[in-house]
Parts: C-alpha cells; structure tokens; sequence
C-alpha cells in the first residue's frame, strides 16, 4: 500500500487500521516513487526495534535499495546519510548525544520561560488589534525556531530566512536539498563566529564540551536540534490550541486554569502527535519481525502515531490520557529525542498556549471545525491553519 498520497491528509488512522487489520504490526509499504519499505505500527514492535540498535540500526548506508534511488528522491533529506548525531551507531552515538544532551541540560528553565513568553507577547503583539489572526501562520510556526535561536545566540537578523529555510527543508519537494544546504552553510558560520566568541549559549557549551566535537559536528548536530524543535514543537502548539478550540472538555475551561492545558498537550502526544512517522532504522542482517521476514539492509519506517493508537495496549481508544505518558511521541531507546529536550520542548509549548490564553481569553474558531485541514504529509501531523476572531486589544 502507498505511504503518501491523498488519503494521508485528513484521516491518517483510518489507513493505519486498515494496514493493521490486513497485515498486522508490521505492513509492507511503498514510499514515493514505488520505494519498499516496512511500516512498523505495533506499539511493541514499534518498541523492540527502537530499543535494539544492533538490529536496527540508523546508518542509512546499510539500505538495499540504494540502487534505485534517484539523486532527486522527495524523500532523500530524510534518508541520505550525513554525518550527523541521526545516522551515528554505538560509542559514536553516545559521545555526540551526550554533548548534546548536557548542552540542552545547561538550559535555565526559567530563563528558557521568559524567552518564551517575551517570544509571544511580541507576536501577538502583532495582531491583537486586529481581533483576528491564524495561530498556525501568524503564532504557532513562529515560535520555536525564535526561541531556539535565542538559545543559540543568533541575531535575530538572520530568523526570516532561517525561518523559510527549515519549513522547506522539511517539506516533500524539489527545493527540500538546496533549503538544507543554506541552513548548514548558516550552523557552520554560526559555530566559527562561536569558536572565536564563545557565550553562554548551546553552540559554546557544545564547542567546550569534554567529547571534543569538531566545528564540523557542532554544526551539523546544531542544525539537528534546530529542525528536531521547528516542526515538531510548532504542531504540537498548533495541534494542542485546535483540540482546545474545538472540544468541549477542553474548551469549557480554555480561559480559566491551566491543568487542562497539560492534559491538552499530553492528549495531542497520543491523538494527533505532530511526528506521525519516522524515517527510520536498517535491519543490520535477516530477522523476523511481527510475523513478517525481515532481510539485510530492509528500510523500516517506524509508525509512531499508529503505535500510540495500538489496540493492543490501549483496548479503550477513547480520547483522555491524562497522566499517561507511555506515547511513542518522543521515540525510544538511544535514538529518541535526547534528553532534556522533551522537557524543553514541553515548556515552549505549555508557555505559548499559556500566554494565548491570558492575552486572548475570549479567542474562539472563526471557521467550523470540519473546515479546517491538515497539511498532506505522511511524516508530520499539521494544521494549514487555525483562523481565530477575538475582542481586539485597545
């Protein structure tokens, strides 16, 4: 069955169903321009092959299909090996992650809050008077790549490009390569002005770091942790004030206390997380995986959204997941999301939708809810947009 198309765009888990109830946990697909592939859906396989990376490992190289991939494949940004943190195995692994992970550590959470918050007032600041405004374009995709490079310490001078570069770079089209290419030019002019003038930021941090990283690391892993925060977090904010917006248990209290923002974002983890699949692990030689014959070198792409929906861990798929965190969201094992970044990540999203909510209580959907779209990608789960109507500010 195709992985991509039409049927993506709005009702991604009826297709994860079908795929489920025709072939069980693990499907046999085809990626754009007929690219085999097997799409793990099963929560515990989903599981197993995360947490055994000498089975499934993440080198790219090790694919079987090489051959026949074209130099142009929509598809190659995820795929095509870098020397990146992503596609590093084993002691490699562990020192490049690790310099990552004490970098973020370094992070003051209260510093991280008020960046963020000064992040949103500014934006909406921007439309506020206008009683009118799109959370997803003018709001939600604004906010993390600022925060970010905040952390970074980059001038603000650079966001617009950077902005536009990463959105593309991450998209399924022709300009996907040149976009990801001006980006790693920016990390390395980045990392070379850091070497000279160190601050207290992530790139310094990451530069004096006991694992010795090369210039050349820092920049690529940099640019890792920038497009790992943009979309991700940016639909997860998004997801989370459309589930606010629309839905009666969250809606009643949407101008009064915050638990329900937690229980919103949690719910979003489960329901509509924003990293739906992810491109993915090599089998490292022949192996059998929910019931299917695994060879050398087969892609498997991990159903991260399929799997939090498993039936066979959560019999009752009625929505509220309040206090259960167990969701697939964040990945598994040593190549998930490097901690503390889901923590981080968690603060700009609770921030943002915290300062919506105190500047703009009364915002409510402009458009009925059956109007609004998701953005047809199999990868990421996101809103085109998110039109509000609220009382203008004076």
């Amino acid at each position: 069955m195709p992985l991509y198309g039409p049927r993506f765009s709005q009702r991604p888990g009826d297709l994860y169903r079908e795929l489920r109830q025709r072939y069980g946990p693990v499907a046999p697909v085809v990626l754009e321009g007929g690219v085999p592939a097997w799409l793990v859906l099963g929560y515990r396989e989903v599981y197993h092959v995360a947490s055994n990376p000498q089975q499934f490992a993440r080198d790219s190289r090790r694919w079987n299909a090489w051959s026949e991939i074209p130099d142009d494949w929509p598809l190659m940004p995820y795929v095509g090996y870098r020397p990146t943190v992503l596609f590093t195995e084993g002691e490699e692994h562990r020192r490049r992650a690790g310099a990552i992970s004490d970098a973020l550590a370094a992070v003051d959470q209260f510093e991280l809050t008020a960046i963020c918050e000064r992040t949103c007032d500014e934006l909406i600041d921007g439309f506020a008077g206008r009683g009118a405004a799109d959370l997803i374009t003018e709001y939600a995709h604004r906010i993390p790549v600022r925060v970010v490079v905040r952390l970074f310490g980059m001038p603000d001078a650079d966001l617009p490009a950077l902005i536009h570069d990463i959105a593309v770079s991450l998209d399924e089209g022709e300009e996907a390569v040149a976009a990801h290419q001006r980006t790693v030019a920016r990390m390395r002019q980045l990392v070379a002005g850091k070497r000279q003038q160190p601050g207290p930021d992530v790139p310094s941090r990451m530069l004096a770091h006991a694992a010795g990283l090369s210039d050349e690391e820092v920049a690529l892993d940099l640019l890792m942790v920038l497009a790992s925060a943009q979309q991700p977090v940016a639909n997860w904010i998004g997801n989370t004030l459309r589930l606010m917006l629309t839905d009666d248990r969250f809606a009643i209290t949407l101008a009064g206390g915050r638990r329900s923002v937690s229980e919103a974002l949690n719910e979003v983890l489960w329901e509509d997380t924003p990293t739906q699949n992810f491109i993915g692990r090599w089998a490292v030689r022949d192996t059998r995986l929910g019931g299917r014959h695994i060879r050398a070198g087969d892609l498997l792409v991990l159903g991260l959204a399929a799997a939090n929906a498993d039936p066979s861990v959560r019999p009752d798929s009625s929505p509220g997941t309040s206090g259960n965190h167990a969701h697939m969201s964040f990945g598994h094992g040593e190549h998930s999301c490097p901690h503390p970044a889901p923590e981080l990540a968690e603060v700009i999203a609770r921030s943002a939708i915290g300062v919506l909510l105190d500047r703009l209580p009364d915002a409510a959907l402009a458009v009925g809810a059956d109007e609004l779209r998701w953005r047809p990608s199999v990868w990421m789960r996101g809103l085109f947009s998110l039109p509000v109507r609220f009382t203008p500010a004076g």
